[in-house]
């Protein structure tokens, strides 16, 4: 009975302890610019990073309204679309922003729109149909308008959750006693690839002490090509489950997605990527 009123104390200490944190917490507004500035910098160091550039500068973040930022860039730099929306979606899937938004390329000297889309959930909606193409190296901008802004009422369902969950943990330790902890899997959930083995959740490659990091739509590609070894898999097909299916519609971006993957897989000449013209690709493994 003792333990049970220590343990009750110590979940009110806890819950007063996650109440005044909550509430000391900035406003919503200011926390969603913060989020906002990080995720957009990040998107810059991405882009930068996707033609081996690691030294330009990615420029302060600029707020031109309550919805509506702007990313800039020390230096000239080319843009693949279809890497511009994957990079965005990711970063502000991490930042936990609205995934409501309408994205705008534009020209530093006229401020011309080169390229622009508009995101709607999980659905992106070309404004400009020129997905795929990629923008030559130019001074370009970055504008992000969120068309929903999160609710201030968000603040109070996070204090709620966090109150019940904390709850139920202390409650769940007062009932069950304590279990041992699950094994880590990390060691078996991979697939042999010649020499390498390709961890699908972690996006990689290993091969003996080297290790190759793989892009989303690489991996999602990969994964294909090992499900079906040494069969052609037509383009359209490629196509349709990697990107169609998530709502981008690509021109030349397997091709180029292809080349990166036979890049990263040319340590192995057992393995080989090979082009079925007018048909597909397949993946060739020597048995």
């Amino acid at each position: 009975m003792k333990n049970i009123y220590t343990h009750f104390q110590t979940s009110v200490i806890l819950s007063f302890i996650l109440v005044i944190i909550v509430s000391c917490q900035p406003k919503s507004h200011a926390t969603f610019n913060e989020r906002v500035t990080l995720a957009l910098r990040e998107v810059g160091h991405q882009l930068l990073l996707n033609q081996h550039d690691s030294t330009s500068v990615v420029l302060p973040v600029q707020a031109l309204a309550n919805d509506k930022f702007q990313l800039q860039f020390e230096s000239n730099l080319s843009i693949q679309p279809d890497s511009l929306v994957d990079i965005i979606k990711q970063s502000f899937l991490k930042a936990d922003l609205p995934n409501f938004y309408i994205t705008e390329v534009l020209k530093c000297q006229t401020q011309n729109v080169a390229y622009s889309y508009e995101m709607n959930k999980n659905l992106e909606k070309g404004i400009i149909p020129c997905l795929g193409r990629d923008l030559k190296t130019d001074c370009y901008t970055i504008t992000v308008r969120f068309t929903r802004l999160p609710n201030s009422k968000g603040q109070y369902t996070i204090l709620y959750y966090s109150l019940l969950s904390c709850f139920v943990l202390i409650m769940a330790f007062l009932v069950y006693k304590k279990k041992p902890k699950a094994k880590l899997l990390d060691n078996k959930n991979y697939t042999t690839l010649g020499e390498f083995k390709f961890y699908p959740e972690q996006h990689k490659l290993i091969k003996e002490a080297k290790e190759i990091s793989l892009s989303n739509k690489e991996c999602e590609l990969l994964a294909l090509f090992i499900a079906s070894p040494n069969q052609i898999i037509k383009r359209e097909e490629l196509t349709k489950k990697v990107w169609e299916d998530n709502g981008v519609f690509v021109g030349r971006s397997l091709d180029t997605y292809i080349s990166k993957l036979r890049q990263k897989l040319k340590d192995d000449t057992s393995i080989k990527l090979t082009n079925v013209h007018g048909v597909g690709y397949k993946l060739e493994i020597e048995r």
